[in-house]
């Protein structure tokens, strides 16, 4: 059962990367059944944010890869974007890839994840990072360069295996 359980919660983390990512921030109403009146303001933001983990390849295949690192929890507004700033050559990094999250202001930790459409195989690319608030303003942080090749046609790779669930 509980390896029924697990490969239901794979499916659907995936299935949820290979869809489309949004890119850009729509308004975001009130949780059903609660007024706007008690959604609490902005969380306040972190003195430094700070990469605590990648940013590296997730996952790639052919014609998409899913950029994937770790900071301290920013702060600020509910509503994030990671942001991925990418091209075949390191100095012209001018393809940006966006994924919008929710910040869990319980957490001291925050991943972000970034899928990058529209690769070609076989192909080495350049990226940084970055995350931003809903406002676009930036939280201060931004990763070196790093780089990685999409792999042949009908291949893939994956560079985070599923995570056991942390014991609460």
């Amino acid at each position: 059962m509980k390896r029924l359980l697990m490969t239901l919660a794979i499916a659907a983390t995936v299935g949820g990367l290979l869809a489309p990512t949004p890119t850009v921030a729509q308004g975001h109403p009130p949780p059903q059944g609660r007024p706007a009146a008690e959604i609490p303001p902005p969380a306040k933001k972190a003195g430094r944010v700070e990469i605590a983990q990648g940013p590296v390849p997730e996952g790639a295949r052919e014609d998409f890869a899913i950029i994937r690192w770790t900071t301290n929890n920013p702060g600020g507004t509910d509503v994030h974007f990671g942001v991925v700033y990418y091209g075949t050559d390191p100095k012209d990094l001018s393809q940006t890839a966006k994924s919008q999250i929710r910040i869990n202001r319980g957490h001291s930790e925050t991943i972000f994840r970034v899928r990058m459409s529209g690769l070609k195989p076989r192909t080495t690319y350049y990226y940084k990072v970055t995350s931003t608030e809903s406002s676009g303003k930036s939280d201060g942080v931004e990763s070196p360069v790093s780089q990685f090749t999409t792999p042949g046609p009908g291949q893939r790779v994956m560079n985070y295996p599923p995570q056991p669930a942390r014991p609460r």
